[in-house]
């Protein structure tokens, strides 16, 4: 059993933990690459179970999480690298670092309660902050700019794309109509006005939040990035775990790990493999590892979670 103790600042519940280290078959003296080091749950994980002399390369675009990384993980030293910076940016950070080949690599994908309740930057329509979003305050578009400038159309179509949103033009419209919209709860009461009454446990604004958080930060476009650069980064053996938590994310992960564990790519018409392409991974797990009832009854945030694993051949 992996005990561990967050820091208190930067809360950060590690889901899937146990099964996640499990699959990435630590080693003693392995060097590691946590792409999502939030409050540190998994890198402490990974640290404790390739010690002595384990890596890590420990990377996040949140300064904060880094921050309280660098507090947590001082004492290991040399062995601990961390960056911020967007993991779409991977395969560089690691040239930079000479931190390749590696054992293992690991996504978490899921937001830090200090991200969603605490830091302020409108993650979550619980409470009244700014529309921002941003994972980087180096990043420039936010939430608001997305809100108040973009076209009904190109608003309909985020939402319709990164929240898979069936009211997108609605809510879209009724944006449109009210803006400026510049805090979190402005946006949530016109999500809700759009919508309309009858609404289940589920708030209506939660697939707009998620779709503008998407968008602003551009997740899926990095994660698929990310997930290419991890292939060239693995050595032979090594593995490849990613946490998601909706449905693009998982599906991202899955297509991607399906083929590059297949051979020829080519279309049914071709007669001959013109593409050569060789498969670089192997599933290990088929289907997606969800959370035991124990963990979401401790853990409610953890219900949505999914697990898959490729391992480099």
């Amino acid at each position: 059993m992996i005990t561990l103790t967050m820091t208190a600042a930067y809360s950060h519940e590690p889901v899937l933990l146990e099964e996640s280290i499990e699959v990435l078959r630590i080693e003693r003296g392995g060097r590691y690459i946590d792409c999502t080091v939030n409050g540190g749950g998994h890198a402490a994980a990974i640290l404790e179970g390739s010690s002595p002399g384990g890596q890590l390369l420990g990377i996040d675009a949140d300064p904060e999480a880094i921050k309280v990384a660098k507090e947590r993980f001082k004492s290991y030293g040399n062995n601990v690298i961390l960056v911020n910076e967007n993991f779409r940016y991977l395969e560089n950070i690691c040239n930079r670092h000479s931190f390749r080949p590696v054992n293992g690599i690991i996504f978490d994908l899921g937001m830090s309660s200090l991200q969603l309740e605490a830091s302020g930057r409108g993650f979550s329509f619980q409470q009244d902050a700014p529309l921002d979003m941003r994972f980087s305050p180096r990043q420039s578009l936010t939430a608001a700019d997305i809100v108040n400038t973009y076209s009904e159309q190109e608003l309909a179509g985020i939402l319709e794309r990164y929240g898979e949103e069936h009211r997108g033009k609605q809510i879209a419209r009724r944006i449109v109509e009210r803006r400026p919209l510049r805090t979190t709860l402005e946006l949530a009461r016109v999500v809700q006005e759009a919508v309309g009454g009858g609404w289940s446990r589920i708030h209506p604004a939660t697939k707009t939040f998620q779709a503008l958080r998407i968008a602003v930060n551009e997740e899926l476009d990095s994660l698929q990035l990310a997930l290419e650069q991890a292939v060239n980064l693995l050595g032979i053996g090594g593995r490849v775990v990613v946490i998601s938590f909706h449905s693009l994310e998982d599906r991202t992960v899955k297509e991607f790990f399906r083929r590059e564990s297949q051979g020829c790519l080519c279309p049914p018409s071709v007669p001959v493999c013109v593409c050569g392409h060789k498969p670089n991974l192997k599933l290990v797990t088929k289907k997606a590892v969800k959370p035991s009832p124990k963990e979401i009854q401790a853990n409610p945030r953890s219900r949505s979670a999914r697990m898959r694993v490729a391992e480099r051949i």
